[in-house]
């Protein structure tokens, strides 16, 4: 099944809904901004900097960055209009912020005209990541700064035991949803093929326990994969959503997900 995050324009209008609805639920987790804040800690962007983002989705990102002490100006870019409609209303308010269509394999931006390019949960979308970050190398001023943030999402588990009927949610959503999960893996050798110097390579620990919401929406969005695959029937999909659920309720649900950041800079 091909990743839904490449055919979002293709989607009806519900399900682009509930694809903003993810993203958003996801930037809102405080360990998900706490990975994020620990990420750009290792970018020291020069005073007015200006950022590029390469797909934003609805600008969870993108407004982070725009608020972000001493940055100049951030441009958000994405292929899906959807997102982008979404991202602009998120972001009133925020003058130095801007979005603009476009895919992140061919930047219509000048070489050497920003001072950071930001992938925030985007690179494992994205059928040959090595060109996207070819553009993002060319974008760069000398001495630029390449931020990668992304899941390795082959670790992505909820299960709580052997042959738990949750995990197959999982790895359904994740094989639906995700164009390369083992990615993140390979970020400091697609750095360097763009001759881009590392700086720093770092993993994150995701766990949702408590009180899960989005590894929720991982077992909603994989439930409702298999159904469309016909693997199993709308009860079995209801069943299996509710499972997590009533986990929750009884305070015996886990979710994990590792995560990775690099940090790459452009040479003088």
């Amino acid at each position: 099944m091909p990743d839904v995050w490449s055919m979002v324009a293709e989607l009806d209008p519900a399900a682009q809904e509930r694809l903003a609805a993810v993203l958003e639920t996801r930037g809102a987790d405080p360990q998900q901004q706490a990975m994020r804040r620990a990420f750009l800690g290792d970018i020291r962007f020069p005073a007015r900097a200006r950022v590029l983002e390469v797909g934003c989705g609805t600008g969870v990102m993108s407004r982070v960055l725009a608020r972000w002490p001493e940055l100049g100006s951030v441009v958000g870019v994405d292929p899906a209009r959807s997102l982008l409609c979404k991202a602009r209303e998120l972001a009133a308010g925020l003058p130095n912020l801007s979005f603009q269509e476009a895919d992140g394999r061919s930047l219509p931006f000048d070489d050497e005209s920003f001072d950071a390019v930001i992938f925030d949960s985007t690179l494992s979308h994205v059928p040959a990541p090595e060109q996207a970050l070819r553009q993002a190398a060319r974008v760069l001023r000398p001495l630029g700064w390449l931020g990668v943030f992304d899941g390795d999402y082959a670790t992505t588990t909820v299960a709580i035991g052997e042959h738990d009927p949750l995990q197959a949610c999982a790895d359904a959503m994740m094989a639906g949803s995700v164009n390369d999960r083992w990615v993140a893996r390979r970020l400091p050798a697609l750095a360097r093929s763009c001759r881009l110097q590392v700086v720093a390579f770092r993993s994150h620990g995701f766990v949702d326990a408590a009180e899960p919401t989005y590894m929720l929406t991982i077992i909603d969005r994989g439930a409702d994969i298999l159904a469309q695959l016909g693997r199993i029937g709308p009860e079995l999909a209801s069943a299996l959503k509710a499972e997590g659920r009533r986990r929750a309720e009884a305070g015996a649900f886990y979710g994990q997900i590792a995560y990775a950041h690099l940090v790459a800079r452009k040479p003088g």
